[in-house]
C-alpha cells in the first residue's frame, strides 16, 4: 500500500536583491506557498514556463537550500525548515540519502576530471562507512542496472554520449538507495531516440524500487504518459494541480488550458484549439497586482486585478482562479 513519503507545507523561497553589499532593493518571490503530498511509487510532474519556480522547487525538495517559510516533510517528519542568518542549513544524512536529484544537463553535472567509478563512489564515500571494495562492488552493480558496461568504470565523462552521461547521473543518484528522485528536465538535452531509452530506464527503476518521482518538465506529451499527478506553476505559485487524466481532459485554469493547447498531437480527434498567450512572463521582482496571470488572461475581471485568488481544493484538485473554465 502506498504511503506519503514526502510532503510540502507552505513551501516558500524568497531571494533578496541587493545593490552592492548592503543595500536591499527588492525581493524575488521565487516560490510562494507550495503544498503537495507524494506517495511511494507515484510520479508528480511539475510544469510551467521558464522562470515559474520549478528548479527552485527542485532545489528545496533536494534540500540543497532551506525554505524561507514552510517546511518539507519526509516520512512524516520535518526534514527542512527555515534557518536564521547565523545558522547553516545541514540536512540529516538519512534525509539527504532519501532524496536525490538528477539535473538537466548531463554535460555539466558530472566532474570531467573524475572517472565514472569515482563519480559513482563519491556519495558512498561521503555518506556511508563502506570500505573501498564494497563501494566498487556496489558501483559496478549500479552501472549494470542502468545499462552501462564494466569497462565504463575507468572512463571519463567526455568519452560518453549524452544518453550515457545521463545514465551515469541516474546511477549516481540511485546508489544511496533513495526513496525520492527529483528529475529536473532529465531528458530535455538529449536526442528524441535517447530520451525514450532514458525514460524507459526511469520507469523500470521506479517499478523495481517503488520510487517516488518529482518530474520537472516542459514536455507535456511526456508528462501525460509518465505522471500520476500534475502541478502547474506560474510565477512561483501553483495555479492548478490534479490527477493527470483529469487535468488533461478538463483543465480549469486558463493558464493550464493554454499550456495544453500548445501540446502537439497526431490524433485530430484530441487536437485542441490553440490558445495564444500575449505578453511575456512578468518579472518575479515586480509581479502584477492581484492574480499574477491577469495581464495575459482572457478571463480576467476586476477582482483578478485587485487581489490574488485563494487556492481551493475540491475532489483532489487544487485551483487558484476567480474565473475558472466551466
Amino acid at each position: 500500500m502506498s504511503k506519503t513519503i514526502i510532503a510540502a507545507r507552505d513551501l516558500t523561497r524568497h531571494y533578496p536583491v541587493k545593490r552592492g553589499f548592503l543595500k536591499k532593493i527588492g525581493l524575488v518571490k521565487a516560490l510562494e506557498g507550495i503544498n503537495f503530498e507524494l506517495k511511494t511509487g507515484k510520479t508528480l510532474a511539475v510544469v510551467g514556463e521558464s522562470g515559474c519556480g520549478k528548479s527552485t522547487l527542485a532545489r528545496l525538495i533536494a534540500m540543497i537550500e532551506a525554505p524561507t517559510r514552510g517546511s518539507l516533510e519526509i516520512n512524516g517528519e520535518i526534514a527542512s525548515q527555515p534557518v536564521t542568518r547565523s545558522q547553516r542549513f545541514i540536512p540529516k544524512i538519512e534525509n539527504r540519502k532519501a532524496v536525490q536529484i538528477v539535473f538537466q544537463n548531463p554535460y555539466a553535472s558530472l566532474n570531467p576530471r573524475h572517472k565514472t567509478g569515482t563519480i559513482l563512489e563519491e556519495p558512498l564515500f561521503l555518506n556511508t562507512k563502506m570500505q573501498a571494495a564494497q563501494r566498487r562492488k556496489l558501483a559496478e552493480k549500479m552501472m549494470e542496472q542502468v545499462g552501462l558496461r564494466p569497462e565504463h568504470y575507468e572512463r571519463y565523462p567526455h568519452m560518453f554520449s549524452g544518453g550515457q552521461r545521463q545514465r551515469i547521473a541516474i546511477a549516481r543518484a540511485m546508489i544511496l538507495n533513495p526513496k525520492v528522485l527529483v528529475l529536473d528536465e532529465p531528458v530535455s538535452a538529449l536526442d528524441l531516440s535517447i530520451q525514450a531509452q532514458v525514460l524507459n530506464l526511469l520507469t523500470d527503476l521506479q517499478e523495481e524500487r517503488n520510487l517516488a518521482y518529482i518530474f520537472i518538465s516542459h514536455d507535456l506529451s511526456v508528462v501525460k504518459h509518465l505522471a500520476d499527478e500534475v502541478m502547474v506553476m506560474y510565477l512561483g505559485k501553483v495555479v492548478e494541480a490534479a490527477p493527470t487524466k483529469s487535468l488533461f481532459e478538463k483543465p480549469r485554469h486558463p493558464y493550464t488550458a493554454a499550456l495544453l493547447s500548445a501540446t502537439p498531437t497526431i490524433n485530430p480527434a484530441t487536437r485542441k484549439k490553440r490558445i495564444t498567450l500575449t505578453g511575456e512572463l512578468p518579472s518575479p521582482l515586480n509581479p502584477p497586482k492581484g492574480c499574477a496571470f491577469n495581464p495575459r488572461c482572457a478571463n480576467a475581471s476586476d477582482i483578478c486585478r485587485m487581489k490574488a485568488p485563494p487556492t481551493e481544493t475540491s475532489a483532489g484538485r487544487q485551483l487558484a482562479c476567480f474565473n475558472p473554465i466551466a
